[in-house]
Protein backbone atom coordinates (compact mmCIF):
# COMPACT_ATOMS: atom_id res chain seq x y z
CA UNK A 1 0.00 0.00 0.00
CA UNK A 2 3.02 2.29 -0.24
CA UNK A 3 3.86 4.01 -3.51
CA UNK A 4 6.90 6.25 -3.90
CA UNK A 5 7.36 6.26 -0.14
CA UNK A 6 3.90 7.74 0.43
CA UNK A 7 1.31 5.98 2.53
CA UNK A 8 -1.85 4.95 0.74
CA UNK A 9 -4.72 6.57 2.58
CA UNK A 10 -8.19 6.66 1.10
CA UNK A 11 -11.14 8.78 2.18
CA UNK A 12 -14.77 7.71 2.02
CA UNK A 13 -17.94 9.67 2.67
CA UNK A 14 -19.99 8.74 5.72
CA UNK A 15 -23.33 7.18 4.85
CA UNK A 16 -25.97 5.20 6.73
CA UNK A 17 -24.21 1.95 5.83
CA UNK A 18 -20.87 2.94 7.41
CA UNK A 19 -22.08 5.29 10.15
CA UNK A 20 -21.24 2.64 12.77
CA UNK A 21 -17.56 2.98 11.85
CA UNK A 22 -17.70 6.69 12.75
CA UNK A 23 -19.48 5.86 16.02
CA UNK A 24 -16.89 3.22 16.90
CA UNK A 25 -13.98 5.57 16.11
CA UNK A 26 -15.52 8.34 18.21
CA UNK A 27 -16.00 6.00 21.18
CA UNK A 28 -12.25 5.23 21.12
CA UNK A 29 -10.92 8.69 20.23
CA UNK A 30 -12.93 11.15 22.31
CA UNK A 31 -13.82 11.48 26.02
CA UNK A 32 -17.43 12.40 25.24
CA UNK A 33 -20.40 10.52 23.82
CA UNK A 34 -22.06 12.08 20.80
CA UNK A 35 -25.82 12.30 20.39
CA UNK A 36 -28.07 11.61 17.42
CA UNK A 37 -27.94 15.28 16.34
CA UNK A 38 -24.15 15.03 15.94
CA UNK A 39 -24.54 12.02 13.63
CA UNK A 40 -27.43 13.62 11.71
CA UNK A 41 -25.29 16.75 11.17
CA UNK A 42 -22.34 14.60 10.08
CA UNK A 43 -24.50 12.79 7.51
CA UNK A 44 -26.09 16.04 6.32
CA UNK A 45 -22.70 17.62 5.57
CA UNK A 46 -22.16 15.00 2.82
CA UNK A 47 -18.65 15.32 1.36
CA UNK A 48 -17.33 17.33 4.31
CA UNK A 49 -17.51 14.32 6.65
CA UNK A 50 -15.04 11.55 5.79
CA UNK A 51 -13.65 8.31 7.11
CA UNK A 52 -9.94 7.65 6.52
CA UNK A 53 -8.71 4.18 5.62
CA UNK A 54 -5.12 3.00 5.90
CA UNK A 55 -4.64 -0.31 4.07
CA UNK A 56 -8.44 -0.72 4.10
CA UNK A 57 -8.58 -0.27 7.91
CA UNK A 58 -10.72 2.59 9.18
CA UNK A 59 -8.28 4.62 11.30
CA UNK A 60 -9.59 8.20 11.36
CA UNK A 61 -12.37 10.60 10.57
CA UNK A 62 -13.39 14.20 10.23
CA UNK A 63 -16.99 15.15 10.94
CA UNK A 64 -18.32 18.56 9.98
CA UNK A 65 -21.49 20.58 10.22
CA UNK A 66 -22.41 23.27 7.71
CA UNK A 67 -23.80 26.39 9.35
CA UNK A 68 -25.54 29.42 7.91
CA UNK A 69 -24.32 32.71 9.34
CA UNK A 70 -26.54 35.75 9.91
CA UNK A 71 -25.41 37.29 6.62
CA UNK A 72 -26.43 34.10 4.77
CA UNK A 73 -22.88 32.87 4.21
CA UNK A 74 -22.09 29.24 4.94
CA UNK A 75 -19.27 28.26 7.29
CA UNK A 76 -17.89 24.86 8.21
CA UNK A 77 -17.74 23.71 11.82
CA UNK A 78 -15.36 20.81 12.43
CA UNK A 79 -17.16 18.79 15.10
CA UNK A 80 -14.42 16.16 15.36
CA UNK A 81 -11.13 15.21 13.72
CA UNK A 82 -9.29 12.21 15.03
CA UNK A 83 -6.87 9.44 14.09
CA UNK A 84 -6.25 6.27 16.09
CA UNK A 85 -3.01 6.55 18.09
CA UNK A 86 -0.96 3.89 16.21
CA UNK A 87 -1.65 5.70 12.93
CA UNK A 88 -0.81 9.25 14.01
CA UNK A 89 2.12 10.96 12.35
CA UNK A 90 1.42 9.33 8.98
CA UNK A 91 -0.30 12.34 7.42
CA UNK A 92 -3.83 10.99 7.85
CA UNK A 93 -5.11 13.94 9.90
CA UNK A 94 -3.42 16.27 7.41
CA UNK A 95 -5.20 14.54 4.52
CA UNK A 96 -8.57 14.81 6.29
CA UNK A 97 -8.12 18.48 7.15
CA UNK A 98 -6.79 19.38 3.69
CA UNK A 99 -9.85 17.71 2.18
CA UNK A 100 -12.16 20.02 4.14
CA UNK A 101 -10.03 23.12 3.41
CA UNK A 102 -9.90 22.32 -0.32
CA UNK A 103 -13.62 21.52 -0.52
CA UNK A 104 -14.47 24.73 1.37
CA UNK A 105 -12.39 26.74 -1.08
CA UNK A 106 -14.02 25.07 -4.10
CA UNK A 107 -17.49 25.74 -2.69
CA UNK A 108 -16.63 29.38 -1.86
CA UNK A 109 -16.94 28.83 1.87
CA UNK A 110 -14.74 31.43 3.55
CA UNK A 111 -14.61 30.19 7.14
CA UNK A 112 -13.81 26.96 8.97
CA UNK A 113 -13.78 26.79 12.75
CA UNK A 114 -13.73 24.40 15.68
CA UNK A 115 -13.37 24.21 19.45
CA UNK A 116 -10.14 22.93 21.03
CA UNK A 117 -9.60 22.28 24.73
CA UNK A 118 -7.15 24.91 26.02
CA UNK A 119 -4.60 22.33 27.20
CA UNK A 120 -4.56 20.38 23.90
CA UNK A 121 -1.31 21.85 22.60
CA UNK A 122 -0.85 19.12 19.97
CA UNK A 123 -4.18 20.00 18.37
CA UNK A 124 -3.60 23.76 18.64
CA UNK A 125 -0.20 23.44 16.96
CA UNK A 126 -1.63 21.10 14.31
CA UNK A 127 -4.31 23.59 13.28
CA UNK A 128 -1.90 26.54 13.37
CA UNK A 129 0.22 24.75 10.72
CA UNK A 130 -2.79 25.07 8.41
CA UNK A 131 -3.35 28.78 9.05
CA UNK A 132 -5.92 28.50 11.82
CA UNK A 133 -5.74 31.09 14.58
CA UNK A 134 -7.22 31.33 18.04
CA UNK A 135 -10.11 33.78 17.72
CA UNK A 136 -11.88 33.37 21.07
CA UNK A 137 -11.62 31.71 24.49
CA UNK A 138 -14.77 30.24 26.02
CA UNK A 139 -14.79 29.53 29.76
CA UNK A 140 -16.55 26.39 31.00
CA UNK A 141 -17.37 25.14 27.49
CA UNK A 142 -16.94 21.48 28.44
CA UNK A 143 -19.18 20.14 31.20
CA UNK A 144 -17.46 16.86 32.00
CA UNK A 145 -13.76 17.26 31.19
CA UNK A 146 -10.92 19.23 32.77
CA UNK A 147 -9.94 21.87 31.96
CA UNK A 148 -13.44 22.97 30.94
CA UNK A 149 -12.24 25.90 28.80
CA UNK A 150 -11.77 25.92 25.05
CA UNK A 151 -10.40 28.03 22.27
CA UNK A 152 -12.32 28.79 19.12
CA UNK A 153 -9.81 28.16 16.34
CA UNK A 154 -10.70 29.67 12.96
CA UNK A 155 -9.34 29.65 9.43
CA UNK A 156 -10.50 32.27 6.99
CA UNK A 157 -10.18 31.19 3.37
CA UNK A 158 -9.49 33.94 0.90
CA UNK A 159 -11.73 33.48 -2.06
CA UNK A 160 -10.23 33.96 -5.51
CA UNK A 161 -11.26 37.27 -6.99
CA UNK A 162 -13.68 36.70 -9.83
CA UNK A 163 -12.31 37.74 -13.19
CA UNK A 164 -14.18 40.45 -15.02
Amino acid sequence: MVANGAVSVSLDSVRDKNLMQLKKLNSVLFPVRYNDKYYADALASHHFTKLAYYSDICVGSIACRLEKKEDGAIRVYIMTLGVLAPYRGLGIGTKLLNHVIDLSSKENIGEIYLHVQTNNEDAINFYKKFGFEITETIKNYYARITPPDCYVVTKYIRQPQSEK
